[in-house]
């Protein structure tokens, strides 16, 4: 005859207490899914052109603006990207890379755009590559690690149409590079009989350029931002505006009137767009033996200052003190079903909690042992 082996008491409260804390955290998560759904359902969509200061909640199509990122597990381009690399090996599930980033975009609808900075922002976007790999699978299907920097070009004709015609080689090394950050974080891509032993998760979630987005946060002027610089960029990786030393570095030189006011004065000629590359928009100061450019074109400039030009009564949309900013993938319905679906996910947490802390009171009381 064969015989089980039953649990014994501790392993039964072990394995009781973990169904509380999985069922506690899975119902969180579903009751702030159900917080956020509800948010974007009670508020009615505005019009871009018919903006006020105050909440507001828009929809309409994700537009690059003077940069676009890189996404870290498919090389896509983007203007938001989550990825994650765990490990499971020895069943712990630890992540060996983690990385969010997110640039500011402009949301248009059929009425006009407004610009979007995302810092502070919470980002409901799910995953669209999600794959694994087994101990000696090698690497899953679609992955394609970045190999140069997370920031890429701004929304030119010209890099759109090169990115639309690169062919990529499906069969062919998709680690080119093993000084690059993300292949080195994951190991170089050892592939099927590589030194890599045990499992890997991959999830990368990602807004893309001309995307459906909703956005729900505060409308405010320009010119009310703390630091436009800052709001417009979203580094999961590093922080430098909070590093103590770097303020303190900077406060040190403010007082002793090292910091200049304007660009134009910390930089000169190189201050001018297009300088850099011989197309200035305005005229430069330039020694008089110097070569000069060609004369500014005022279409050019025209051009960049509707592109790039933020005047400080300009309204924009942020996160502030009082009105968290949201981003979600997808117009509002989409948004509030994906919020829904969450929440039902989380009701069963609480009852595998409510379950889970039964079963740990009977074994406490000896009723089950």
């Amino acid at each position: 005859m064969f015989s089980v082996e039953l649990p014994t008491g501790t392993t039964l409260e072990v394995l009781a207490a973990i169904g509380v804390i999985a069922g506690l955290v899975i119902q969180v998560r579903g009751m702030a899914a159900y917080r956020a759904g509800g948010r974007i359902g009670g508020t009615s969509t505005s019009r871009v052109s018919a903006l006020a200061v105050g909440e507001v909640l828009v929809s309409g199509a994700a537009e690059p603006i003077e940069l676009t990122l890189v996404s870290p597990l498919q090389s896509a381009p983007c203007l938001y990207y989550r990825a994650r690399v765990r490990e499971a090996s020895d069943g712990d599930g630890r992540s060996v890379f983690a990385e969010e980033r997110a640039v500011g975009f402009r949301v248009r609808d059929a009425s006009g755009a407004v610009r979007i900075f995302p810092r502070g922002a919470r980002f409901d976007v799910p995953n669209r590559f999600d794959e694994a790999s087994g101990t000696w699978d090698g690497d899953p299907p679609g992955l394609m690690p970045r190999t140069g920097s997370a920031f890429g070009p701004g929304p030119d004709r010209e890099s759109q149409v090169a990115a639309l015609l690169t062919v990529r080689d499906p069969g062919g090394n998709p680690w080119p590079r093993a000084q690059a950050p993300v292949a080195t974080a994951l190991g170089g891509g050892f592939g099927v009989l590589g030194a890599r032993s045990g499992r890997r998760h991959y999830e990368e979630a990602r807004i893309e350029a001309g995307e459906i987005v909703t956005v729900i946060g505060q409308v405010l002027p320009f010119g009310q931002l703390d630091d436009p610089a800052s709001a417009n960029l979203v580094d999961g990786a590093s922080d430098l505006a909070t590093d103590p030393e770097i303020a303190a570095d900077l406060a040190e030189a403010r007082d002793a009137g090292l910091l200049a006011d304007t660009p134009a004065e910390a930089w000169g000629n190189a201050a001018i767009e297009g300088f850099g590359i011989g197309r200035p928009v305005r005229a430069p100061d330039l020694d008089p033996a110097a070569t000069p450019p060609p004369p500014p074109d005022p279409a050019v400039a025209a051009r960049a200052e509707a592109a790039f030009g933020i005047g400080p009564d300009d309204l924009v949309i942020a996160a502030s003190n009082q009105v968290p900013l949201v981003v979600s993938l997808g117009a509002p319905a989409v948004a509030v079903a994906r919020s829904q679906a969450r929440f039902a996910v989380g009701l069963l947490g609480a009852v595998l909690a409510i379950g889970s802390a039964m079963a740990f009171a009977l074994v406490m009381d000896g009723t089950i042992h």
